[in-house]
């Protein structure tokens, strides 16, 4: 099984290098680090994490507004931000553990932090890590740009653990009304199944079943 990615967003110095360090040997993980914002833009957009660890104390951009600006350019792993305890109470929607800590409370938090995920947390579809946030899903280095329709169908497919009816799908997705056919669904999963199948005429992984659609499991 591979190793969990985690990326540390920190300025370097001592305070980084013995986290990494305990990162790397307790929780077995494999440490990305970013000593800045850009650096953390720079890495985000080449590689997936399982999770991020992000220092308030970065030297070109306020943490919080990194993190924002991450989310926005669709990275989706939890993010837990390390900050100064008069700001750990902040109630803005981002994880925060106060500075200083023992390593038992970072682990903790972040054990917390991966077992409810904030948001869309990503999840597998077949030989695809599935991202909704980003509307992207990754098979090792390929990656595949999903319309918001064809994440919403993904989306609603894989949280209904079995067959969807094609009424239910549409009302879903696109919301009841005249306007909305049936034929509407079905080219969009014709074009999913284009993006997503080896073979589009013979779907493995998005699976049309008597009355609708279902995941492989």
């Amino acid at each position: 099984m591979a190793r969990p990615k985690a990326l540390l967003i920190a300025p370097p110095g001592i305070f980084r290098a013995q986290l990494a360090e305990q990162l790397a040997g307790e929780e077995g993980s494999e440490i990305v680090l970013a000593g800045n914002a850009a650096e953390a833009r720079a890495v985000t957009a080449e590689s997936l994490f399982s999770f991020a660890i992000l220092d308030d104390a970065l030297p070109d951009e306020d943490a919080v507004t990194l993190a924002r600006t991450l989310e926005d350019e669709g990275f989706s792993a939890p993010m837990l931000l390390l900050t100064a305890p008069e700001k750990a109470a902040i109630a803005d929607g981002l994880t925060r553990l106060a500075k200083p800590f023992r390593f038992s409370a970072l682990t903790q938090a972040l054990g917390r932090l991966l077992a409810h995920p904030p948001g869309d947390a990503p999840f597998r579809i077949g030989p695809y890590d599935f991202h909704p946030s980003a509307k992207l899903l990754v098979d090792g280095e390929r990656r595949i740009r999903l319309t918001e329709k064809e994440t919403d169908i993904l989306r609603y497919l894989k949280n209904a653990h079995g067959i969807v009816p094609r009424q239910t799908l549409l009302g879903e997705v696109w919301g009841y009304g005249p306007q909305v056919a049936t034929h509407t669904l079905e080219t969009h999963i014709y074009r999913l199944r284009k993006k997503i199948e080896k073979d589009p005429g013979d779907a493995r992984i998005l699976i049309t079943e008597d009355g609708g659609y279902r995941l492989s499991a």
